[in-house]
Parts: structure tokens; sequence; C-alpha cells
């Protein structure tokens, strides 16, 4: 029980089992993202950041049936996993499926992740430069897989920032139509300059009107009754209190006069000063969405996220598997331990007669 099988054993480890290297390579993915417009213009950026989602996806991609399918195509695992032929447990069956491929994979290509976004990756295979093929072209297949997931995050960012410029400039547009209406019906370009000539009008016909006060009052003490100067001067004042109160209730100080279009100054001021912070909302709306565009676009000239490898693949000059003395050992012990149980049970079972 013990010393047969140990023997085959050691038989079939040092004669049959073909001798395996391994080629060993470390990386991490690193992501260069720029925070925004606001921190661009105050020379603010964060560079050169981990990415723990991106490493999760890069483990579970290096044990995927997709990436196995494009190693094989490149490399032909068959024929590379099948040396020996006559090996039943270390070498692959050249006839067997994808799945017996996918399955013999997780044997030869072992996976180390840390806790710090840093993995580590070896590569058996039965010829070292077979195993430093296959760890580069994991390498390579890994880097263009984070290439893809960049370009696809950088496409969606420029889409989006171009979806919010268009409304923008559709904002801005509506709201300067919306202005340009007002001044064409109003016939009016800027209230509040006309309000202050209208203003100036107004103090010029209240200083007349003291002016002709002034002169009726002289006139009354010096001139005689029925004097023709003192009826022109209160015909001169009452046109100009007249004038005086169509100015004012232009600026909404009571009455029913409107100016052309049915609205007083106070309502035009109004309706102005909206569609001024309207338009001043969409300009900065504009220059924010702009600003955002920019940005995504400069993202897109580069490469935001990369495979930052700190070992590369190596060339093994000496075969580390199979570990032939701790498998040989593992056997004896596992045969001693199943010889010592039996023996403990075959006794058991006799004492009990």
């Amino acid at each position: 029980m013990v010393i047969l099988p140990l023997a085959a054993t050691i038989f079939y480890l040092y004669t049959v089992a073909e001798d395996q290297y391994a080629s060993t390579f470390g990386f991490a993915v690193r992501s260069e993202e720029i925070s925004g417009a606001q921190s661009l213009l105050g020379g603010l950026a964060s560079l050169s950041g981990n990415s723990s989602s991106d490493t999760d996806i890069l483990y579970e991609f290096i044990q995927s049936r997709s990436l196995i399918e494009k190693v094989d195509e490149q490399l032909d695992l068959d024929t590379i996993f099948s040396r020996p032929e006559y090996d039943p447990i270390f070498a692959f069956d050249p006839d067997g499926t994808i799945e017996d491929l996918v399955d013999y994979w997780q044997r030869m290509v072992r996976i180390s992740y840390a806790s710090n976004g840093l993995i580590e990756v070896r590569v058996n295979a039965f010829d070292p430069q077979e195993a430093k093929t296959i760890a580069e072209t994991i390498v390579s297949e890994s880097t263009t897989m984070i290439n893809d997931l960049s370009a696809i995050a950088r496409s969606d960012a420029t889409r989006y920032a171009l979806e919010d410029l268009e409304q923008a400039v559709s904002r801005l547009k509506s709201t300067r139509e919306a202005l340009t209406k007002f001044r064409s019906e109003t016939r009016i370009v800027d209230p509040k300059a006309d309000i202050q000539g209208q203003m100036g009008l107004l103090n010029s016909l209240e200083a007349q009107l003291a002016e002709t006060i002034i002169e009726m009052n002289l006139l009354m003490d010096t001139a005689r009754d029925n004097d023709p100067r003192v009826d022109q001067a209160r015909r001169r004042i009452a046109v100009i209190q007249s004038l005086i109160e169509q100015e004012r209730q232009k600026f909404g100080m009571g009455g029913t006069s409107r100016v052309d279009d049915g609205k007083d100054y106070s309502t035009l001021v109004g309706e102005f000063e909206r569609l001024m912070v309207d338009v001043e909302y969409a300009q900065k709306s504009y220059l924010a969405a702009q600003s955002v565009l920019d940005t995504a676009q400069a993202e897109a000239q580069r490469q935001s996220r990369y495979l930052a490898t700190y070992a590369t693949p190596s060339l093994p000059q000496s075969a580390q598997y199979p570990k032939r003395i701790t498998l040989s050992m593992l056997t004896g012990l596992i045969m001693l331990l199943a010889w010592s149980i039996g023996v403990l049970v075959y006794y058991s079972l006799r004492d009990r007669r």
C-alpha cells in the first residue's frame, strides 16, 4: 500500500513527466484622470491613480475563455501543452474541447492578486521560450483590453459633452432670439439707457415748470387785472404739467398712459432684466459645456488607462516544475496515512469480535 504506489509515483515523475518552465511577470493598471475644467484652470489634476476596478476586470480576463481563444489562435496551445504525448497527467490531450483547454489553462497559468492592486502571473510550459511567449501574449492582449476600455470611456465622455454643448447652444440661441424679439417689438435697444433719456426730459420739464411758475407769480404781483401774459403763463404751466404727468405715467407712477406696446417702463425693465439674466446664464452654460468638451477631447487624445508592467515576462533557465521531491513526499505521506488508518480499522474490528 505504501512502497508500490510511492515507487510508481517516483518512476512516473522522473521518467515520464516532462520538465516545466515557469515565466513570471507582474503589472498593475494605472489611470490618468482630469478632474474637470475648473481644476484645469486652477492647475489641479489627478494623475496616475490606481484603478482597482480595472484590475479586477483584468484579473478575470486572464482566466477567461475569450483570452484563451485569442492566445490559442496566435500560438496553437494544443500543440504547446500536449508535449509529451504519452503523459496522461501533466500534458494536455490534443483531442480535448475548448472547455478542457480552459480547465487546463487554470493549471498552467497561476494568478496572484495583492490587496494593493498588483497582479503577478506565472505561466508554465514545457519549453522556456514558449512559456515566455505565452506570457508576452497575455500582456499584449491585456494591454489591448485596457485600451479598449479607455476608448469606450473616452468615447462616452466626448459624446455626453457634445450633447451638453448642443443643449447649451440651443438654449443660448433661444434666449438671444427672445431678447432680439423684445427689442424689435418695443423698439428699445436698452430700456435703462432709454429711461435715462426720459428722466432727463422729465427733469427738464420740471425745471421749466418751476421757472414758469416763478414768472407767473412775478407777473401777478406787478401786472394789471386781465393781463394776457398771466393767462399765457397759466396755459404754459398747464401744458408743462400735462407733459410731466404723461412722462411719469410712462414710468408706472400712476395713470393709464403707456408706451407704444401698452406696457409701462417698469414692466419693460423687468422683462428686459429677466431676458438679460437668461442670456447671461445661457452664455455661462455654453462656456462651461465648451470647456468640458475641450477637456474630453484632450483626454481622448491620450491614453488615460495603461498597463504598468513592473516585471516583464522572464525567460526561465531551469525547470521548476513539477516539484518531484515534494510530490513524492506527499504521495508517500498520504499512502502511509491511508495504510495506518487501514491498520487501525482492521485491529479495531478484530478486537470487537
